[in-house]
């Protein structure tokens, strides 16, 4: 693979569960190292879709998901991938399943046939680098929501993953936490994939925006897109005013 080939890409990818409402819809995309970018939109556009039908969560009604140029069909075929792309889900409670954060965050690392001290080492390390020193042996099941939403992340950067597919990272995080997670994620080369409602957290850690609008990914960054509140709906989404 050449420095300039993506790392995965969807080709002509429609997803219908109704034909006649699909979710996406003749979506052509592909993430290249080092990439960073945002995906926005209004609850059930399909962007937690999309991310899902990367990973081989969802598979395209019609169209093709390819991996390092191969394509991908059956379950076996994105595993390769799935150790490749690490999935941070918007619930860290579905991505949490053992008693202590050690075991959880260990648990990739072992899965890419790492010997168990190594996973152990490696697991340690990725919880300091996330300001997770001393949670070794927390039960997860007594975690804060904050601190579940950065073990399930600490769990994926363990697999040490080519690209990362963020789905909400910043909710239930304080404002600390959500700053810790910025400077972490802009200090990592790691293409990635951000979906947020949270404007300036996805301004902060992108760098091109995307959007799906009537099942279709598109470019949309607006020129004038500015940063506040307002009491109108959605006043926290980019917009323009005329």
């Amino acid at each position: 693979m050449t420095a300039a080939s993506p790392l995965f890409s969807l080709e002509q990818v429609t997803l219908a569960h109704d034909p006649s409402a699909p979710v996406l819809r003749e979506v052509n995309f592909a993430l290249h190292p080092g990439e960073r970018i945002g995906l926005y939109g209004p609850n059930g556009c399909g962007k937690t879709t999309l991310l899902r039908c990367i990973v081989g969560l969802h598979r395209p009604t019609r169209g093709v998901v390819r991996f390092q140029g191969r394509e991908l069909h059956k379950d076996a075929d994105f595993h390769p991938l799935r150790c490749a792309v690490g999935f941070v889900l918007q619930n860290a409670e579905d991505q949490l399943f053992f008693p202590t954060v050690l075991e959880d965050v260990a648990f990739g690392p072992l899965n890419l046939g790492l010997a168990p001290d190594d996973a152990r080492e490696r697991a340690l390390a990725t919880l300091d680098r996330l300001g997770l020193h001393g949670f070794a042996d927390r039960l997860t099941h007594a975690l804060s929501g904050g601190e579940k939403k950065l073990v399930s992340l600490a769990g994926v950067l363990a697999m040490q993953p080519q690209a990362l597919l963020l789905d909400e990272p910043t909710n239930t995080l304080d404002m600390d936490a959500r700053q810790r997670l910025l400077d972490i994620l802009n200090d990592l080369p790691t293409a990635r994939i951000t979906v947020s409602h949270d404007w300036d957290f996805l301004c902060g850690v992108s760098s091109r925006f995307l959007t799906i609008r009537d099942a279709r990914l598109i470019d949309d960054a607006p020129s004038l897109a500015h940063t506040h509140r307002h009491a109108h709906p959605l006043g926290n989404e980019p917009h323009v005013h005329e």
